[in-house]
């Protein structure tokens, strides 16, 4: 099964620069550590916003979890990165009840 609306998919600005990029972030800072171990940084973030939406579009959905506020879809997905190097990624999408779009939740190197 594939992610429902993967073509209205979207990630959060906020979301990339101030948790997956941000070396403070109390939670994010160790994403923070990988993506800039791999060659992503505040100048290249939309090369890494391209890549978690093509995996939201082309990998079918692992698991699905509800919760009170809509579905969570769980998507796993190889990129190349920056320093082209391949990775595998766990990433994290909602579609938030009465939505019809998915948006990004968070993602987990594999």
């Amino acid at each position: 099964m594939k992610l429902p609306f993967s073509d209205k998919a979207f990630v959060p600005q906020q979301k990339l620069l101030h948790y997956l990029l941000l070396d403070t972030h109390p939670v994010g800072r160790f994403k923070a550590k990988f993506f800039h171990n791999v060659g992503f940084n505040e100048k290249n973030v939309h090369a890494l916003e391209q890549a978690l939406l093509a995996i939201a579009v082309s990998e079918d959905v692992k698991e699905i979890v509800e919760s009170p506020y809509g579905k969570k879809y769980i998507l796993d997905g190889g990129i190349v990165t920056p320093n082209k190097k391949r990775v595998i990624l766990r990433t994290i999408w909602i579609i938030e009840n009465s939505k019809n779009e998915p948006s990004f939740v968070t993602v987990y190197p594999l």
